[in-house]
């Protein structure tokens, strides 16, 4: 019975914490907001017994990736005037060509990855089934591809964070 009301403690604060993101005016008290919503989701983790799903969203998500999204909204400066309106109409065509340039370049890579061949983990006993041990050799060994393409990805984002940010010299 108590779980219960915690959950729906939880839910219900997520709830209004996600529809706060939505509805602010102001881009900070909408990432405060986001941090609330994460946060309460990992008490929901922590009622499903997974404790390790609730501290990696904490630390990762409530942490990590919210300090980076604080620090694009601060270096694009949303309150001053329009960042877009100035940019060269060429950097576009440069996107497109570099974009072409990395599927290109990527090509071999993602046609040679046998899938079939990749190491298998060690057996490991259903008790240690959502060990650090286990989520650790499934990233580094199964998921190895997916771990260094989201590694780009971030890569690529804040890097156009940067150019975005960038003012005219």
């Amino acid at each position: 019975m108590m779980e219960r009301g915690f959950f729906y403690f939880f839910g219900t604060i997520a709830l209004l914490a996600a529809v706060s993101v939505v509805v602010q005016r102001k881009v900070i008290y909408s990432a405060i907001s986001l941090i609330v919503c994460l946060c309460s989701l990992s008490g929901i983790y922590l009622l499903l017994h997974a404790q390790f799903i609730a501290a990696v969203q904490v630390i990762v998500y409530a942490g990590a990736i919210m300090v980076l999204f604080l620090f694009v909204i601060m270096l694009l400066d949303p309150f001053s005037a329009s960042i877009l309106a100035d940019k060269k109409k060429y950097l576009r065509y440069l996107a497109v060509f570099l974009g072409l340039v990395v599927m290109i370049l990527l090509y071999p890579l993602l046609t040679s990855y046998n899938l079939a061949g990749a190491p298998r983990m060690p057996s490991v006993s259903e008790g240690d089934l959502g060990s650090t041990y286990r989520i650790g050799l499934m990233l580094f060994n199964e998921y190895l591809l997916p771990f260094e393409v989201t590694s780009i990805l971030i890569l690529v984002a804040i890097m156009g964070a940067v150019v975005l940010a960038k003012k005219n010299t």
